[in-house]
Order: C-alpha cells, then sequence, then structure tokens
C-alpha cells in the first residue's frame, strides 16, 4: 500500500494518480481521509487522558502514603479509564475500515509512464529482430498442435471444462525443456536462486503482493481452508520474506521459481478462447527481486533484460511495451510488457510483464532491510515473468514450423529434448 503520510500530506497528487489511472472510482478519498483524522484526533485524546491517569494515580499514592482516603481520586482514575477505552475500541474499529479502504488505493506512478486510456497509448520502447517470412500460410498453434496430436483442446474440456488443455508427446516435452532452459539461464547467468515454493497460500500471502482485497473475484479460494491457488509465483517468492528484516548488505537478493498458475480470467470474456493464450491453468517462470531503494530502476532495466535474454536465445522476434497510466496495475509504479510475435495469429502477444512496486508490496508485507548500524527502512519489490511457458510454447510452435507441418526445435532447446 502507499505510505499513509502522502495521503495526508499530498491528497491532490493522489486524486492526481486516481485520474490518470482511470481508477477515480476505486476509494473515496475524503471518506479515507475523515477516518484518518478521526484517528489522529481520538489518539491525541487518549494521549492526553493518559498523561491526566498518570498524574491521578500518582496523587492516589500520595494520599495513601499519608493515611487519606483515596476512594475520590481512584474514581476519577477509573473514569479516564474507561474513556480511554472507549476510544481506543473506537480507533481500532475505525482503523480496519481505514486499511481495507488504504488497501485499494493505487501506487504512485513514476514519471517516465506516458498518460493514457488504454493498451493503445503503450509506447513501443524497442523491437529486436524481424518477423519471420514463410514461403506457405503460417498455421495458429492450436491449429498445429491438433494437426500434429500434440494439443488436445477436447480432452482438456472434458476433464475440467472451458479453457484447459491437455499436452501429448512433443508438446509436453517441449514445454518441459522450455521451463528448464529458462531456470539454468536465470541461476547461472542471472544469479537468480531458484525456489520452489506452494501453489496454494494464505490471505496474508495474497494481501502481501496486492491481489486481496480487490481483485478477490479473479482466483481461485478454498473458503473451507482460508487458502487460495496462486495466480503466479510472484505471490509465494515475494512472501517468503513477509515480516522479516533483510541484512542490508546481502540485497540485492534475486529469485526465480517455476510454477503452475491459476487464475479465473473474469474479466476476459470472448478474448483468445482458442489455444493457449487465455486460460485457467498455465506454467511460467517467474523472477523476483528485494532492492535498495535507491537502485530499484536501474533493476528494472536489469529485470526487463533478464526475460528478453530468453526470447533472444530462442531466436524469437519481440518488441518491449512501456505501458500507460491506465494500463499500469494498481500495485505497479512502472511496467513493461514484453510481446513476442505470433505468426500464425498474426499479432504480438504478452509473454512477460516486468514491473517495479517500489515499497508498496513491502509496506503491505512487511519487508524490511537494515544495514549495519543503520534503521530497518522498507525494500523496494519487483517482479518480472520470464517467462510464461505455454505462450512461449506456443510461439516457438508458431515461430518454428514448417511447411509439412512440423515443429524445429530451437537450438537451446535441444540438450533438454533428449
Amino acid at each position: 500500500m502507499i505510505d499513509p503520510k502522502v495521503l495526508r500530506e499530498n491528497p491532490d497528487e493522489i486524486k492526481r494518480v486516481l485520474k490518470i489511472r482511470k481508477m477515480e472510482s476505486a476509494v473515496d478519498l475524503t471518506a479515507l481521509s475523515e477516518l484518518d483524522s478521526k484517528m489522529l484526533s481520538l489518539g491525541k485524546e487518549c494521549d492526553v487522558l493518559r498523561e491526566s491517569r498518570n498524574k491521578l494515580s500518582k496523587e492516589v499514592g500520595n494520599i495513601k502514603r499519608e493515611g487519606g482516603d483515596a476512594t475520590a481520586v481512584m474514581s476519577q482514575v477509573n473514569e479516564v479509564n474507561s474513556k480511554i477505552e472507549k476510544n481506543e475500541a473506537e480507533i481500532a474499529a475505525l482503523d480496519d475500515r481505514y486499511n481495507e479502504m488504504i488497501l485499494s488505493v493505487p501506487n504512485i506512478l513514476h514519471s517516465s509512464v506516458p498518460v493514457g486510456n488504454d493498451e493503445k497509448d503503450n509506447v513501443i520502447v524497442r523491437v529486436h529482430g524481424e518477423k519471420p517470412a514463410f514461403d506457405f500460410a503460417p498455421k495458429a498453434h492450436y491449429d498445429l498442435g491438433t494437426d500434429l496430436d500434440i494439443l488436445d483442446f477436447e480432452r482438456g474440456v472434458k476433464l475440467s471444462g472451458a479453457r484447459f488443455y491437455v499436452y501429448k508427446n512433443l508438446a509436453a516435452k517441449l514445454e518441459r525443456a522450455i521451463l528448464s532452459f529458462m531456470l539454468d539461464l536465470h541461476t547461472n547467468k542471472h544469479g537468480y536462486t531458484e525456489v520452489f515454493a506452494p501453489f496454494l497460500v494464505n490471505d496474508d500471502s495474497m494481501i502481501g503482493t496486492g491481489q486481496y482485497p480487490k481483485f478477490k473475484d479473479e482466483y481461485y479460494r478454498m473458503e473451507r481452508d482460508g487458502l487460495s491457488l496462486i495466480p503466479t509465483a510472484e505471490v509465494t517468492l515475494t512472501n517468503l520474506y513477509r515480516d522479516e528484516i533483510l541484512e542490508g548488505e546481502k540485497l540485492p537478493v534475486y529469485v526465480t521459481g517455476q510454477s503452475s498458475c491459476f487464475r479465473r480470467e473474469a474479466g476476459s470474456a470472448g478474448r483468445d478462447t482458442r489455444g493457449l493464450i487465455r486460460v485457467h491453468q498455465f506454467q511460467k517462470v517467474e523472477l523476483v527481486k528485494f532492492v535498495e531503494p535507491e537502485t530499484s530502476f536501474d533493476e528494472l532495466e536489469k529485470l526487463v533484460s533478464n526475460a528478453e535474454e530468453v526470447l533472444k536465445q530462442l531466436g524469437l522476434h519481440y518488441r518491449v511495451m512501456l505501458l500507460c497510466s491506465a494500463d499500469t496495475s494498481a500495485s505497479s509504479s512502472k511496467t513493461y510488457d514484453i510481446e513476442v510475435w505470433m505468426p500464425g495469429l498474426d499479432r504480438y502477444v504478452e509473454i512477460s510483464s516486468c514491473s517495479n512496486f517500489l515499497d508498496y508490496q513491502a509496506r503491505r508485507a512487511k519487508i524490511r532491510y537494515k544495514k549495519s548500524g543503520g534503521k530497518a527502512q522498507l525494500v523496494h519489490t519487483l517482479n518480472g515473468s520470464g517467462l510464461a511457458a505455454g505462450r512461449t510454447l506456443a510461439a516457438v510452435m508458431e515461430n518454428y514450423q514448417t511447411k509439412d507441418g512440423n515443429i524445429e526445435i530451437p537450438e537451446v532447446l535441444k540438450p533438454y529434448m533428449r
């Protein structure tokens, strides 16, 4: 969440951010400010009452030492205690409402983020490579996979419903190779520590990275157990250090992990209903960083470069997009999307999203760092896909298809296919 001081000291900036994010209805800033003021007022009143109680308690002690009757003064102490308890109870109730509301306030946007209304206003930062040329009409991955009998969408629907799928033979082996290649690249070359963590997490974890409470309907939650299926390993990797203080001398900390991801895709009706682009379950390699605030935007550029390296080694054409204000997620201060070219679909498809969250997640999850002799302060967190495996598989299939309907294997994946 954002720093409450910003709400108090610069509410106009929050109003501006809500406006350019197209999130003006996300939170009632007036009500939030009134709650904050009321709690501050009650808190000050409690301080005055405690000071009065201390004086009265000393008076009681003095009276008793002199053998007098302190009943009247003790009665005053009890009255003050009752007022303090009443105020503290009211503060606690107001604080619950305040915390629920402030969690819906989006992050401050970096000054380099362009103001825009939707994805059409995103800015192309750079383009790598060229679109491949074919002397035949390239197939979409879902047709190619069906023809080769390596993607089975009908049985996926039979097993689980719409937007589920089954990999067979080459597709299953190829995605396994892609995942292993990406993990090896990020751990051996980019300095990430590999972590394998649960796919089920508690509500504190989902709150820590910003999925809850605002977007609760987007995810699969088991009420009986108080657990949710993760939408991305960002949740587990970031929350590894929830409620902890990291050693400042050991920053930055890089972690990566492969996981299944589960999403309802409730707001995507009619979009990419065929194939592997928008499904309810998919595999992904996630990259997460914990860094000092002064370095976080440099670390964002490195993070994007780490994700790009996967596509470069796979020989795939792509472009990097800087997301505009309205297309940047509520938790992020600045986000780059990497979009890979899909010749069968004849369009670019997002394959990675890399974001700097500043201290927004760290404040929610209470992740801090401390250098020797210094004070504990909030880290900055970053994360990005490195990459989404299903979409990478689809991109490899479409870009490496041959005229006879087969698929060539990229050189970097061949060692993993044995």
